[in-house]
C-alpha cells in the first residue's frame, strides 16, 4: 500500500499551507470576532482553483479528487476552522447534489460558478423538529402546473446568508411521500432567512434558519428524479463526513502545534514544561491519536477516489477524528493553563470550534449506527 501523496498533491498541500499561514491565520481572529464570513478570502481560494475540488474541469472545477481535497483541508483548517467549515460545506453538500443529480442546464447554471468560487454553496436538510431523523421531515413540496411550491423551515444551515450566496438546495416531501430536492435562488419571493445564530464556535461561519413560505420556483428547479429516493441525496453526506474528518484532523494538528510551541517556551521550576513527563505524555497521546485519525481519513478518501464503497470508512473516520479533535483541543487548553482560557488565545478558539465536529454531518451517535449496520446489526 502506497501512503505517499503524488507530486501534484504535495504541491497543492504546500500551496494551501502557505495560503493558510500568510492569508488566513493573520486575519482569522478579526473575522471571528466580527462574526463575519470572509468572502473576499473565499474568492481568493476560487482564484487558486480550490472551490471545485470534486468538480470536473469542464464545469470549472479542478478535479483534484477527495485525496487532494483532504490534503488541502489538512492545511487550510489549521489557519481557521470557520473559513474551512464554510469551504467544507460548499465543496461537499453545497455542490455535490447538483453535480451528481442535476441536469446539464443546472450544472452550467449553478455548479460552474460554485466551482469557480464566484458563489457559495449551501444545502438545507436539518429542520427545527429534527436532524438525525431525516424521515420525519416536515417540509412539504407540491406541484402546481409548471411550478413547484415549497412550505417549511430548515435550521442550522450554513453558507446561505452571505453576499456571495446564490441560494440553497433544499429537500422536502411531495404528496406521494417522495423526497424531492429543489434549487431555490436567494431572491425568490417567499424565501427568507433568520438572523445569524450566535454559536459556541465557528463564529465566522454564517449559519441561519431558512424559511420557505409558499415559495414558487419553476419545475425545472427540481434536482434529480424524485423516484431516486432519499438515499441518493444522503450519499453526499458520506463525502461530507470525509471532509469533516479532515477538518477535525486539521484542528487537532493546530492544537498540537500550539501546545508544542508553548511547552517549549513556557518555563516552570527552572526548565521548559516540555521537559516534564506529564506534559510529554499529553503531547505523545495527542500525536498518536492525530496520526490514527489522519490515516483513517486518507483511507476513506482513497476509497472515494477509487470508486469503491466508503460509507463505513467515512463514518469511522468522522467518528474518531472528531473525538480526536475535541480531546486535543481540551488538552491544548490544559497545557496552556490560564492562558488557554483567554479568548484571545488560538487554543481557546480551537476549543470552542471542536465540539461541533462531533455533531455536524451526522452526529457521532449516527456514525456508530452506520458502523454497527456495516457489522450486520439492526
Amino acid at each position: 500500500m502506497d501512503f505517499d501523496l503524488t507530486p501534484e498533491q504535495l504541491e497543492l498541500k504546500a500551496m494551501c499551507r502557505d495560503f493558510a499561514r500568510d492569508v488566513i491565520a493573520p486575519r482569522a481572529e478579526e473575522w471571528n470576532r466580527a462574526h463575519r464570513f470572509p468572502t473576499d478570502v473565499f474568492r481568493q481560494m476560487g482564484e487558486l482553483g480550490l472551490c471545485g475540488p470534486l468538480v470536473p474541469e469542464e464545469l470549472g472545477g479542478s478535479a483534484i479528487g477527495m485525496t487532494g481535497y483532504v490534503a488541502a483541508m489538512e492545511e487550510l483548517g489549521q489557519g481557521d476552522q470557520s473559513l474551512a467549515a464554510g469551504w467544507n460545506a460548499h465543496c461537499t453538500i453545497g455542490t455535490l447534489p447538483l453535480l451528481h443529480h442535476g441536469s446539464e442546464e443546472q450544472k452550467r447554471r449553478w455548479v460552474e460558478p460554485l466551482a469557480r468560487g464566484e458563489a457559495l454553496g449551501a444545502f438545507a436538510l436539518t429542520e427545527p423538529a429534527g436532524g438525525s431523523d431525516v424521515k420525519g421531515m416536515e417540509t412539504r413540496i407540491r406541484y402546481d402546473g409548471t411550478e413547484v411550491v415549497i412550505d417549511g423551515r430548515k435550521t442550522f444551515i450554513s453558507n446561505a446568508g452571505t453576499d456571495i450566496s446564490w441560494g440553497v438546495v433544499t429537500l422536502g416531501r411531495d404528496p406521494d411521500g417522495r423526497y424531492v430536492s429543489v434549487a431555490v435562488p436567494k431572491d425568490t419571493p417567499g424565501y427568507s432567512q433568520g438572523d445569524p445564530y450566535l454559536k459556541v464556535g465557528w463564529h465566522a461561519l454564517d449559519t441561519r434558519e431558512q424559511i420557505f413560505d409558499g415559495v414558487r420556483v419553476p419545475a425545472d428547479h427540481i434536482v434529480g428524479d424524485p423516484e431516486m429516493g432519499l438515499r441518493a441525496f444522503l450519499a453526499s453526506l458520506d463525502a461530507g463526513r470525509i471532509s469533516i474528518a479532515a477538518l477535525a484532523v486539521s484542528l487537532a494538528k493546530a492544537a498540537l502545534a500550539e501546545s508544542l510551541a508553548y511547552a517549549r517556551d513556557r518555563h516552570a521550576f527552572g526548565q521548559p514544561i516540555a521537559a516534564f513527563q506529564g506534559i510529554q505524555f499529553k503531547l505523545a497521546r495527542m500525536a498518536s491519536m492525530i496520526e490514527s485519525a489522519r490515516l483513517l481519513t486518507y483511507q476513506a478518501a482513497f476509497l472515494y477516489d477509487a470508486g469503491r464503497p466508503y460509507s463505513k470508512e467515512a463514518a469511522i473516520a468522522k467518528f474518531l477524528a472528531s473525538e480526536t479533535s475535541t480531546y486535543c483541543a481540551n488538552e491544548a487548553v490544559q497545557i496552556h493553563g490560564g492562558y488557554g482560557y483567554i479568548l484571545d488565545s488560538k487554543v481557546a478558539r480551537l476549543y470552542l470550534d471542536s465540539k461541533i465536529l462531533e455533531i455536524g454531518e451526522g452526529t457521532n451517535e449516527i456514525q456508530q449506527v452506520v458502523i454497527a449496520r456495516s457489522l450486520g446489526l439492526r
